[in-house]
């Protein structure tokens, strides 16, 4: 894309970084602790030549798009919008989205309506009431204004009428899911539209960049004609209730530094809880949690505790996003709010927030909260219920993806029944396979991904992490006798991308940007990783003690790379004497003594 080296020209990657880091100077480069996992020792190095960050640590690695989608949980395009307004950079005209102009006018007239609902709860004498009602659920002012909670009269087209005269079109105040309209309603004129939302207290919905993209409205005075006690946007092409999450905009940096997502139901307990101090809150918004939102939040943390109403449609509700949560790897524990404590988070946090923290810091994990109430008031000397417990918990489970995990809650229900895991498993076995085709497809998914995401885990051999030491140094330093070096190698390296280009580089006698011009960019990639590595780890070194330590590593690689291959010889000579095959015994035995 052309707009790419205009964007990266005017954002420097170390200043967009230090809006989000600690970032300090090491040499020619900057470094930081890595946002990606968690360290007390810097290992994120920042290239501000190359544009470019590489963590030796985790393996993260790209530029300031691949940095903002980290962070910011952006698809690319979203990154690439995101800092192209920043930067001042007009993009490119490319395939156009045929609602994208009446997306952001939505986007707009939420904005104005939510100002709108707030200035008349701060300013209008009708609003009074719900003035009262805040106060007395103890929210103070600066939490009224961050949330932007807002107010509207019990009057048919109050909002409509104040969005038409700023500008707004009737049919996007209809397509907002602000304006109802009626069979014989007249669009030219305005007439016959009503508000949505009227007597009820607003409670802005943003989306995961903070755009306002719909509504909750909680009734004041709750009647027949109220329409029950809350009132939201519809779907919409700017809102998707599946895909949006409650306050994940304020909440997600906390989340990242605190790698836990609090879960509870409903708005006033997000904000509650934000206001207590407890900033890593979100809300499912009374509704079951959806892959969607699941997969979302997973961008920030696989850890999430779940506060649920203790009734039966809490607690169903609660399961189905726990289970989601399960098949899609998370970490997952209850909150139990201890009877007398309060109903909700909003509630405990009223009597007494130390309560609701406490409840937090104790909540229990998913699997033992299942296993108590499936053991609660059964009889183990019955067979048949220590059956029924078994059914119970069982294809709860069978919904853990990890081999291990599964294992272990499987042997603590086995201990308890007083049965062999293995009848367990037989028994779990059959369960599966009453499980509906279309949920063994979605756990079948998921245990791929997390097997595929293990697969890229799995580290480099030892010879490469030596050899990168071996070109950290040669890339970066006058190293004498590196020629003889290279030879020395040779046997084990000459393959590798790097080993030509490097060695033909070093004996012209030409620099590092000759070396970058004749690779291929992947390589071009590693070099500036292999340099940020070198400033790193050899910084302080002289070149004398440089040039002893290239000479030890180029040892270790060839003395480490011939013991894996004895050890690899070894193992093919025991199969060829097993199957006969003395001809390969011979060819393999002439390989092993030829390592010396």
């Amino acid at each position: 894309m052309s707009d790419i080296p205009d964007i990266k020209e005017k954002i420097d990657i170390v200043d967009l970084m230090s809006e989000y880091l600690q970032v300090k100077p090491a040499g020619t480069y900057h470094k930081a602790c890595c946002p990606f996992h968690n360290e007390k020792t810097p290992s994120l190095m920042i290239s501000r030549e190359r544009q470019r960050f590489h963590c030796f640590g985790c393996n993260a690695d790209g530029d300031i798009f691949t940095f903002i989608e980290h962070m910011e949980g952006m698809e690319f395009v979203e990154a690439l919008k995101y800092l192209a307004d920043r930067a001042g950079v007009q993009l490119s005209q490319r395939k156009s989205d045929p609602n994208k102009n009446q997306k952001n006018r939505i986007k707009d007239i939420n904005a104005a309506a939510a100002r709108f609902f707030h200035q008349f709860l701060l300013q209008m004498p009708g609003a009074k009431p719900a003035r009262e009602y805040i106060a007395n659920r103890g929210l103070k002012e600066e939490t009224i204004e961050s949330w932007q909670i807002g107010f509207i009269s019990d009057q048919w087209d109050l909002l409509t009428k104040y969005l038409l005269k700023k500008g707004h079109a009737i049919d996007d105040l209809v397509a907002a899911g602000l304006t109802i309209k009626r069979d014989n309603a007249n669009s030219s004129t305005g007439k016959g539209f009503y508000d949505r939302f009227r007597g009820r207290i607003m409670f802005p919905i943003w989306d995961i960049h903070g755009y306002v993209v719909g509504f909750t409205g909680r009734v004041l005075v709750e009647t027949e004609k109220s329409g029950g006690k809350y009132v939201n946007t519809p779907q919409t092409i700017v809102y998707d209730k599946s895909r949006v999450v409650f306050g994940l905009n304020k909440a997600k940096q906390s989340i990242k530094k605190q790698d836990q997502i609090v879960m509870t139901e409903g708005q006033m307990d997000v904000i509650a809880c934000h206001q207590a101090g407890m900033e890593h809150v979100v809300a499912s918004s009374g509704t079951a949690l959806t892959e969607h939102q699941v997969a979302l939040l997973k961008r920030y943390s696989s850890h999430m505790r779940i506060a649920f109403d203790a009734d039966d449609a809490g607690q169903k509700a609660a399961k189905r996003g726990i289970d989601i949560a399960l098949e899609a790897g998370m970490s997952v524990k209850v909150i139990c709010i201890p009877e007398g404590q309060g109903k909700d988070p909003d509630e405990c946090i009223e009597q007494n927030k130390d309560n609701w923290f406490t409840a937090v810091e104790n909540a229990q994990d998913v699997m033992d909260w299942y296993i108590d109430k499936a053991f609660a008031g059964r009889s183990l000397t019955d067979p048949k219920e220590k059956q029924a417990i078994a059914e119970e918990i069982l294809p709860e489970i069978a919904r853990v993806p990890f081999a291990i995990e599964k294992d272990h809650w499987l042997q603590i229900v086995a201990d308890k029944l007083g049965v062999e895991s293995r009848v367990l498993r037989e028994d779990m076995a059959r369960i599966k396979k009453q499980t509906p085709e279309k949920k063994q497809q979605i756990v079948k998914k998921e245990v791929k991904s997390v097997n595929t995401e293990q697969k890229t885990a799995v580290p480099t051999s030892r010879v490469l992490q030596i050899a990168e030491q071996f070109f950290c140094l040669i890339l970066a330093k006058n190293i004498e006798g590196a020629p003889q070096l290279f030879d020395e190698i040779a046997p084990v390296l000459s393959n590798h991308p790097l080993y030509e280009p490097l060695k033909n580089t070093y004996n012209a006698g030409r620099d590092i940007e000759a070396l970058r011009a004749s690779v291929s960019l992947d390589t071009q990639v590693m070099i500036d990783n292999l340099l940020m590595q070198a400033e790193l780890t050899f910084l302080s070194l002289s070149d004398k003690e440089a040039q002893k330590e290239a000479s030890n590593l180029a040892t270790q690689v060839v003395h480490i790379w011939k013991k894996e291959q004895r050890t690899t010889l070894q193992q093919q000579i025991e199969v060829a004497e097993k199957v006969g095959n003395i001809e390969q015994v011979n060819t393999l035995l002439k390989q092993y003594q030829q390592l010396g």
